[in-house]
């Protein structure tokens, strides 16, 4: 599966009223290992940002005025990110801004032209209720070392997502092997599965004063519900099958 992540800077808060994208970082994964197929562009929004975004991502009019205007990028990012699932954090505010863009040239909505849409802060506010769930508090409850970030910059937030995005979602791995097609070609193109019950795994029982300390649990319960729990009772065997051998 191809994935990418990807985050914007902007002049203001309101694509609506005439803020525009000044830069775009996207990171590629490809069935969740990073490629290093990334893109990046700086971006002449043709208009000053507002003091708080610039005080955010530092992208002086100066420094962008010799960069392209998103018209010269647009179908190199449209390309790019054909057919591949999204992932943002805060979609709605990123996508506003592409939707927009995308407008001026006629073109129909980003995601019309990619598969899928994760937003992060969609899934963050699932699995931590209640709590702070931006970019920089993800990577400090996940482990993700953001100690170089000082400024808001897309690319690099995009890196620091891609591992918040992974550290989110390591339960989905599955246990395969990715096998190459052996020339450098696509990543991924076949999976084996492994099944575990090829290897020989050592059976540890357990000490002699660990089953008396676990019968002592089980006669206190035994106790408790003047009864037999359910620890003691055996599974019934199908018919026709033998008790195993101890």
């Amino acid at each position: 599966m191809r994935q990418l992540i990807l985050d914007t800077e902007t002049t203001g808060l309101n694509a609506k009223t005439g803020d525009r994208l000044l830069e775009i970082g996207c990171v590629e994964l490809v069935n969740r290992r990073l490629t290093g197929n990334n893109l990046h562009f700086y971006i002449n929004p043709e208009r000053d940002s507002d003091p708080g975004a610039l005080a955010v991502h530092g992208l002086t009019t100066e420094f962008l005025s010799d960069k392209p205007k998103f018209a010269e990028i647009a179908e190199e990012l449209r390309e790019y990110c054909r057919d591949a699932e999204i992932i943002i954090h805060n979609a709605a505010f990123d996508l506003g801004f592409l939707d927009m863009e995308f407008a001026r040239l006629g073109w129909p909505p980003f995601m019309q032209h990619c598969s899928s849409l994760i937003d992060t802060l969609l899934r963050a506010r699932e699995m931590f209720p209640g709590r702070r769930n931006s970019l920089d508090a993800l990577c400090e409850r996940l482990g993700v070392n953001n100690a170089h970030r000082t400024l808001h910059g897309a690319l690099l937030d995009a890196e620091l997502l891609a591992d918040v995005y992974l550290a989110m979602t390591r339960g989905q791995e599955s246990l395969v092997i990715e096998i190459g097609d052996g020339d450098g070609g696509d990543v991924g193109t076949q999976r084996e599965k492994i099944s575990l019950r090829q290897f020989d795994l050592p059976v540890i029982a357990a000490a002699d004063d660990e089953v008396a300390q676990h019968a002592g649990v089980l006669n206190d319960i035994d106790k408790g519900m003047k009864g037999t729990c359910v620890w003691r009772t055996e599974p019934a065997l199908p018919e026709g099958d033998a008790a195993p051998a101890v």
